[in-house]
């Protein structure tokens, strides 16, 4: 009689690749990502650093952000930053409007908003009075002990997803 809808009894599971694509879809109302990119700018020589690009990489699979360590001088010079520029600590730069920029503990917050479900403890976060500014204190300092706190690598990091690679181009 009338047109009938389909739906897969499998469970997806949380954090899963296929979950992450459908609340990334559901969350931007979009199912190709290609022209929503985020580029994030890391330290490829600390180990925290890496750790948490790889967990990112590791979520995301390329559908949302690409990567640049701050040590890719020529790579930096594509979006107009500088060495200098990266000492204030990690940069995120939407990939649409590249003038929008975040860096450091609001970068950080800023990868929060744009994961599945993530706006929610970010809201949260920053509506406990202090919290922001503590929080913004203890990235000050991860920042600028990080070598000493976790470690330095002895050769950069290269993302698995570099900036200009599309999620359907580069490893997994």
């Amino acid at each position: 009689m009338g047109s009938t809808t389909s739906f897969t009894t499998e469970a997806i599971h949380p954090f899963s690749e296929s979950w992450l694509k459908m609340e990334i879809s559901y969350v931007f109302g979009k199912s190709n990502h290609e022209d929503m990119r985020y580029h994030v700018i890391y330290d490829g020589n600390c180990n925290l650093c890496v750790t948490l690009v790889q967990v990112l990489e590791n979520l995301d699979k390329g559908q949302l952000f690409d990567y640049i360590p701050m040590q890719d001088e020529d790579a930096l010079k594509n979006f107009g930053v500088t060495s200098q520029d990266c000492e204030m600590g990690m940069i995120l730069i939407d990939g649409s409007l590249p003038e929008r920029r975040w860096q450091g503990s609001d970068a950080a917050e800023e990868i929060g908003n744009l994961l599945p479900a993530g706006d929610v403890f970010v809201s949260a976060y920053r509506a406990l009075p202090g919290m922001k500014w503590m929080g913004d204190r203890v990235y000050e300092q991860v920042r600028d002990n990080r070598y000493s706190l976790f470690g330095k690598r002895s050769s950069t990091y290269k993302s698995a997803y570099p900036v200009g690679c599309s999620a359907t181009d580069c490893q997994s």
